[in-house]
């Protein structure tokens, strides 16, 4: 490890890299294949030796979470999927949906490292992670890849502001890891009380848009703030450098961009699903559809990195969403919709409201009273974790287009 790259694997001739992947990638299957009923049942028919390149990969079925989930309820917890014993996974989590991720051992197993390594953290910095650390593997994703790097973290979680503050004025952590918009809320919380919360310099986001006016108002700061890609399942994708010209697909995985709902790669440069297959010897994904929408940036990094880059997060494929870092699923405002038999209709909106991401729930009721506004916002509350409003309508006023959940948000 240098002082400008990661490891020399970075700066590659890509079809080396290329060629390497696809080296591994039939062993991979092969193990897959041979370890966990789960990929036996969904690659039956499929030899893979023959898996060298991607037009052969394409031919393979994709595995989306919402087919992972059906499995993995039909046979808890991982569906037949993982490659081995539990007494081999490190920690298990649950994430909302609900669905269960594994963590493999190793010390940086979602591959975080190399993240904050080029959002400029390096060993010896102290790290305030505020990513959540409650069932959900998103605040160890980040928190084992800063230990690996080298540093010491302070694992903040969600909420608690005022603890959070000070302990910033105390630990004085130099970088900060969590949602985009919560670092303004630190920051703005300590000058509020007086407190000296100027030692973060530099932040690693994810779990939402880091918007270009809240990029601007961290840099006016005196921060510099990187973005990477990461879900709880793969870990991190891909990142953001100092080039700021998309993101580099990380080491150790293959990436797609396939056709929403199909497992068809688009030409480059055309917006898709992302595909996305790791090396995960406990916890194989092969062609695992995320559900989100991006692009491959045609060229390489001016920052001399030669891996594939993304566009970055460009929606979703389907009507799930990410709010303040946690999903919410069309199925969880029809799980709201059902605790309340006078709502016959619901559409969840996400907007912003000034740095931070907002949620309106409007319901279709011909009740107008008794409280049912506050019963159906603690109801979104305890199944999302989320706070939103809740606006009551007439029945017939919802748009009749099938929308469940409606992203309004503006992204850059």
């Amino acid at each position: 490890m240098s002082d400008t790259q990661f490891d020399a694997r970075e700066r590659q001739d890509p079809a080396l890299r290329e060629q390497d992947l696809f080296a591994r990638l039939p062993d991979l299957i092969a193990h897959a294949v041979a370890k966990s009923p789960g990929w036996a049942s969904h690659l039956a028919g499929h030899d893979p030796a023959i898996v060298t390149g991607r037009k052969a990969l394409a031919g393979l079925p994709v595995l989306r979470k919402s087919d992972l989930m059906e499995k993995q309820r039909a046979n808890p917890p991982f569906g037949g999927f993982l490659a081995g014993d539990l007494a081999g996974a490190a920690r298990v989590f649950m994430s909302p949906g609900p669905i269960w991720e594994p963590q493999a051992p190793g010390l940086d197993p979602w591959n975080g490292a190399r993240s904050l390594f080029a959002a400029g953290i390096r060993k010896g910095d102290v790290v305030l992670n505020a990513f959540s650390y409650h069932l959900t593997p998103g605040g160890f994703i980040l928190d084992q890849g800063a230990i690996a790097l080298g540093c010491t973290v302070f694992p903040a979680g969600v909420g608690n502001s005022d603890t959070q503050v000070e302990a910033i004025e105390v630990l004085k952590p130099t970088a900060f890891v969590g949602t985009p918009d919560y670092l303004k809320v630190l920051l703005d919380r300590g000058r509020e009380q007086g407190k000296d919360v100027s030692s973060i310099k530099k932040a690693l986001v994810s779990g939402g848009a880091l918007f270009p006016s809240l990029r601007q108002e961290y840099e006016d700061q005196g921060i510099t703030v990187g973005q990477c890609y990461a879900t709880a399942d793969l870990g991190v994708i891909a990142y953001e450098t100092g080039a700021r010209d998309g993101m580099v697909v990380n080491e150790d995985y293959i990436v797609e961009i396939v056709r929403p709902g199909t497992g068809e790669p688009v030409p480059d440069g055309e917006v898709g699903e992302l595909v996305v297959t790791n090396f995960n010897s406990l916890y194989p994904l092969i062609r695992f559809a995320t559900g989100d929408l991006s692009r491959i940036v045609p060229g390489q990094s001016a920052c001399g990195r030669t891996n594939m880059r993304l566009a970055g997060w460009m929606g979703r494929a389907d009507q799930r969403t990410k709010v303040k870092g946690m999903f919410v699923d069309p199925a969880q405002v029809a799980q709201i919709v059902a605790a309340h038999p006078e709502v016959g209709k619901a559409r969840l909106a996400v907007s912003r409201q000034g740095e931070t991401d907002a949620m309106t729930l409007t319901v279709e009721t011909e009740v107008t009273g008794n409280g049912l506004s506050e019963r159906i916002a603690a109801t979104l509350r305890d199944v999302t974790r989320l706070k939103g409003e809740v606006l009551l309508v007439p029945p017939g006023d919802l748009p009749n287009d099938g929308k469940v959940i409606a992203d309004e948000r503006e992204y850059g």
